[in-house]
């Protein structure tokens, strides 16, 4: 592969070491980097920069959660004999997901650490079941839980669900929000504060001044991205010493990153709830024939269908002209400018199946939860994120019946070339539980964004995504203690055919993405695996390309025992070891008993004769390591 530098210098890279060379990708929109001169020191510059910016970051970061890991939490007694009442009270069977998820939580719980997991898992796959349970347990010793959700809709549907499952046990569920007066508001928040209350559900009304808890133990966020800056503060206030649980169907990227980066607890619900079926996604430009037959078809069913127009000041218009293409319809509208009570009735309304349709703004996309409502019509989709679209097509889908979400844009060429793969993306991934793939991907669309502030997208956008995360890794690693770990990038020099040959993968681009998975690869079982997928994508594997698994895992190796090169010279073997390299004194003397002709000389080479010459040299090269490690 060759690359161009400034002053048009040019570098080629073995196709075997693609493994050095990574895409450029930055946080933002058409962020390019400037090309640097070969050999000078500019890059070094801007990655010490980064550096020294990530560890004031990461020193904040880890000093919080040492904070919160100081302080402690409370350890809640093991499950009662009303836990297990509670939770065989649940309709439906629990899957394998869900029950790790629980584990994972409940053992959070029982410990004396305070609690901050976060819990992904997609649309309607139980994550508010998991979230009940944590509640119940936290009551059940005394202590107060506070559930905060974005929209009132979602609150009350909260309420709803927490007030029914509770209801055979002796815990007062209460909730506040625009659908409960002021006075009604009051005078909840001052029982809670006098302890009277147990779970206390609400809008960003709990954040106010005026709410306050007599004994809080936990705190459940769902889809912590839909609050602004502001409540994320308080929330952090709210955080320091209780155990929180955020709940999330698409997290944004800032959070999947500090969950990979180890920063926070993660569990993932992936598996769907047996009978649910994937969700059929149309993206079609907007016609009323299409709307017609979609929404005939669902009544014809006698279900129900959502249609989203997220603009208020037509949405009158668009409710008219549904009517007109549905004249049996019962339409109910619905958006956030409507008087509290009025939009309380048309929800509750739809809710009790007394409209077949209802058009509204994005305001249904958070947690609604009706099973008959399968049909579901998106207008201008391409107005929406990505994690919005998949939102808004996870309020259909939630019972065994197939749904339908249809996403409508004006003609093609008139997106962005964005929109067009946000939409693309949410047809491929319109299969049970790819929220999490998707919030990886819009991680790549919209970039990693402001990891902790505004400072630090500048640094970011310097040196590309992948390098940043790989920073903050070793960064954070560094300041837990970990001794700084000098970076090693072996040389090997085997004599070895290892070419994917032309006739065996004949497109060039899918043979470069091949050499690139190939080199960085660093276990057996990620190489059994991509072999598996070479053998069924284009047939048995030829010799050339199992020598180049096999130098791939040795490199893979050799660089964690700091092997600065390999070098084969007839039937011996030369080893040259870094000064730091993890190389057990002891071993290395055995080593040399055992091998007669074997020799370590003053400048850390490492000398043996090979046992066969035509043996399987990697292999060899691989068992003196593993004979030498520390």
């Amino acid at each position: 592969m060759l690359l161009t530098y400034q002053d048009d210098a040019r570098l080629y890279v073995p196709l075997e070491r693609l493994d050095l060379v990574e895409k450029f990708r930055s946080s933002g929109d058409g962020a390019k980097p400037a090309l640097d001169r070969l050999g000078g020191i500019t890059w070094a510059r801007t990655k010490s920069r980064v550096k020294r910016a990530l560890r004031d970051m990461a020193e904040e970061l880890l000093r919080l959660y040492a904070e919160r890991k100081m302080r402690g939490g409370v350890a809640y007694s093991a499950d009662t004999p009303w836990q297990k009442e509670f939770e065989e009270a649940f309709e439906f069977e629990e899957t394998p997901d869900q029950l790790t998820a629980l584990e994972d939580i409940k053992h959070d719980l029982e410990s004396p650490q305070a609690m901050d997991r976060l819990l992904c898992g997609d649309v309607g796959y139980g994550k508010t079941e998991l979230a009940m349970r944590a509640a119940f347990k936290v009551a059940q010793d005394g202590k107060q839980v506070a559930v905060l959700a974005p929209t009132t809709v979602l609150a009350f549907q909260h309420f709803t669900t927490f007030s029914q499952r509770m209801a055979a046990f002796p815990l007062r569920v209460e909730m506040v929000s625009r659908f409960r007066s002021a006075r009604e508001q009051k005078k909840v928040l001052a029982e809670t504060e006098a302890g009277k209350v147990d779970i206390l559900i609400g809008t960003h009304r709990l954040l106010s001044k005026d709410a306050g808890f007599h004994d809080l133990g936990l705190l459940i966020v769902d889809e912590e991205q839909r609050f602004g800056v502001a409540a994320k503060e308080k929330l952090k206030k709210f955080k320091a010493n209780v155990d929180v649980l955020t709940m999330s169907a698409t997290p944004i990227p800032r959070t999947l990153n500090m969950s990979l980066g180890g920063l926070r607890d993660l569990s993932v619900i992936e598996t769907p709830p047996r009978g649910r079926l994937a969700i059929q996604t149309v993206v079609a430009p907007f016609s009323d024939g299409i709307i017609q037959a979609a929404i005939l078809q669902e009544m014809g069913r006698e279900g129900q269908v959502y249609f989203v127009h997220n603009r208020v000041e037509s949405i009158w218009s668009m409710a008219s002209l549904v009517q007109k293409l549905a004249p049996n319809a019962r339409i109910g509208v619905a958006h956030g400018q409507m008087d509290n009570k009025e939009l309380e009735r048309v929800m509750l309304k739809f809710i009790q199946g007394e409209y077949d349709l209802l058009v509204s703004t994005v305001l249904i996309e958070n947690g609604l939860d009706i099973p008959r409502a399968n049909t579901l019509i998106v207008n201008h989709a391409e107005r929406f994120g990505l994690a919005d679209l998949y939102q808004l097509r996870g309020r259909v889908g939630r019972s065994s019946r197939r749904a339908y979400a249809y996403f409508l844009i004006p003609a093609e060429d008139a997106l962005t070339p964005i929109a067009k793969r946000r939409l693309a993306a949410l047809k491929e991934f319109s299969d049970l539980g790819a929220g999490f793939r998707l919030a990886a991907l819009d991680l790549e669309l919209r970039g990693a964004g402001n990891l902790l502030g505004a400072a630090q997208s500048g640094h970011l956008n310097s040196v590309g995504i992948d390098l940043y995360l790989r920073m903050l890794e070793q960064t954070t690693e560094e300041l837990k203690g970990a001794a700084p770990q000098p970076e090693v990038r072996t040389t090997l020099n085997l004599g070895l055919d290892i070419k994917i040959p032309d006739d065996y993968i004949s497109d060039e681009r899918q043979r470069l993405r091949m050499y690139k998975r190939i080199s960085s690869l660093s276990t057996v079982e990620a190489c059994a695996d991509l072999e598996a997928e070479l053998v069924d994508r284009y047939g048995p594997v030829p010799a050339s390309v199992r020598n180049l698994f096999s130098y791939a895992l040795l490199k893979s190796t050799a660089e964690r025992l700091l092997v600065h090169s390999i070098e084969r010279k007839e039937d011996e073997v030369w080893l040259r070891f870094h000064a730091q390299a993890p190389v057990d004194p002891e071993k290395l003397t055995q080593f040399l008993r055992r091998r007669r002709d074997a020799s370590f000389r003053p400048d850390r080479v490492l000398r043996f004769r090979l046992a066969s010459a035509d043996g399987d040299l990697p292999g060899q090269i691989q068992n003196a390591l593993q004979e030498l490690q520390a």
